[in-house]
């Protein structure tokens, strides 16, 4: 699973959940780099995470593919 969902990560896919408002991506302009950083949005602001980071926190709060309030379905 955890590769599925980096490789949905590299391609634009946004993970998170609607009720807590809590999102990991990968920016856009981070697409396609040697060691890209992710994002994750909480109500409390955003920050920077490894690819590492953000699969943990994808994996730990259990967050899906969804569409994010201001991007939609991609952060492309």
């Amino acid at each position: 699973m955890s590769r599925m969902t980096v490789a949905h990560l590299k391609t634009g896919i946004i993970f998170g959940d609607n009720i807590t408002e809590e999102y990991v991506y990968l920016p856009a302009s981070e697409i396609g780099m040697d060691d890209p950083l992710c994002v994750i949005e909480t109500p409390k602001g955003r920050q920077d995470l490894t690819m590492k980071q953000a699969l943990s926190f994808i994996l730990k709060l259990s967050l899906k593919p969804v569409r994010h309030p201001r991007l939609g379905r991609s952060s492309l």
